[in-house]
């Protein structure tokens, strides 16, 4: 069985953004230090834009596989990116959207637990990366089994939770903490069955 890993950057106070679900504010503390750990260790999270722009090439290393929100995805439309991450099977949570803008996509709109539970069932010795947002997050805690939680070192006040609608009290075990020198935290967690 796959594992579904929840990797999100969030505030101190636990917002993934502002109440618009913007993040850029959390970006200037993705510096070298940072930087490194990402493309060495969670390659595959490095946007297919990044990795260009960074002359990046690395083989999916933990995920082969992408889950998006509806908003999540809308980002990488909006910077004219219908496949953000080409480079693994890219799927999006959505009701608004009923044809998918990019053959390397596809959506799903109905049953998004029934289908997770499909993907988790395949074999592959890769995993799936639930990378936002916070609705469909909420929607999926059940089958949640890791937490990769990249906090920076910013409060919002308000905003865009980790866990939206939807999220039940779930037991998680601290599994690691990572500290870099510019106050990011990487804490890694499984969950409790």
């Amino acid at each position: 069985m796959r594992k579904l890993t929840y990797f999100i950057a969030c505030s101190i106070d636990g917002f993934i953004g502002d109440p618009s679900g913007d993040a850029s504010a959390m970006m200037k503390y993705v510096d070298e230090e940072v930087l490194a750990h990402l493309t060495g260790d969670y390659p595959e999270t490095i946007s297919a834009e990044g990795r260009r722009l960074l002359g990046f090439d690395a083989p999916n290393k933990r995920y082969d596989t992408v889950i998006q929100g509806r908003g999540s995805y809308q980002l990488g439309l909006d910077a004219g990116l219908p496949s953000p991450y080409g480079h693994m099977r890219e799927y999006v949570v959505t009701r608004t959207l009923t044809e998918s803008p990019h053959p390397n996509v596809e959506l799903i709109g109905a049953d998004p637990v029934g289908r997770i539970r499909e993907l988790k069932a395949e074999e592959s010795g890769l995993g799936i990366w639930l990378c936002g947002g916070s609705k469909i997050a909420g929607e999926l805690i059940d089958e949640i089994d890791e937490l990769v939680i990249k906090t920076y070192p910013i409060v919002y006040g308000s905003g865009m939770p980790m866990f939206g609608s939807g999220a039940s009290l779930t037991d998680f075990a601290l599994d690691e903490v990572r500290t870099f020198g510019n106050g990011v935290l990487v804490r890694t967690y499984h969950r409790v069955r």
